[in-house]
């Protein structure tokens, strides 16, 4: 089991970069976003290029990211019920979901995706709008994303098997979400180092 929790962290290490290299991602998008339209608004001046290089930021935020996101435990839950039971019971829960439904959900759009995203760079597929950017880089987007949300999956599975072991305490895998007391003590903090 130690060599599984050894390549549980790297999984996690190996989203957690790819996460923060992908947030950069949002500023990019917001200004190209900006400058598109203020030239478009101002000397009447756009390109479909532009508008889709933001379409192709906007893809790989939610497709890079949603790794990093599961990573964080930060993806959007419904635990009233979930919530009511034992800490165990609930990494049980996560197993079976782990298990029964994102590894194959991610396996089969793999599987399809992987395909999809090959025929698209043997045909150096272009966009059909004038002026527009190639297509394969976010097609490959798509195979790329569900790959790495898959490790991730597999990273969340191996931290829970171990919390039933008793060799991964929860911290791992538990959302910490920052009480308004800890965020007013760190925003203090930050203006001691000032």
């Amino acid at each position: 089991m130690t060599f599984f929790i050894s390549l549980s962290k790297l999984i996690d290490a190996l989203n957690e970069k790819i996460g923060q290299l992908v947030s950069w991602a949002l500023l990019a998008a917001v200004l190209i976003c900006t400058g598109n339209a203020l030239m478009r608004y101002t000397v009447n001046i756009s390109s479909n290029g532009w508008l889709e290089i933001q379409w192709y930021l906007f893809s790989a935020i939610f497709l890079l990211g949603a790794s990093a996101t599961l990573r964080r435990n930060e993806h959007v839950r419904i635990d009233v019920v979930a919530g009511r039971f034992s800490k165990r019971t609930q990494v049980m829960i996560d197993i079976f979901g782990f298990l029964f439904f994102l590894l194959p959900m991610a396996g089969l759009i793999l599987y399809f995706a992987v395909p999809y995203a090959l025929e698209s760079i043997r045909n150096q597929e272009m966009s059909s709008n004038a002026g527009g950017l190639i297509v394969w880089p976010a097609k490959l987007l798509i195979p790329l994303g569900f790959f790495l949300l898959t490790l991730q999956g597999v990273s969340e599975l191996i931290k829970r098997i171990g919390f039933l072991l008793g060799l991964v305490d929860a911290s791992a895998f538990e959302k910490h979400v920052a009480t308004p007391e800890e965020e007013i003590e760190a925003i203090k903090n930050a203006n001691k180092l000032k």
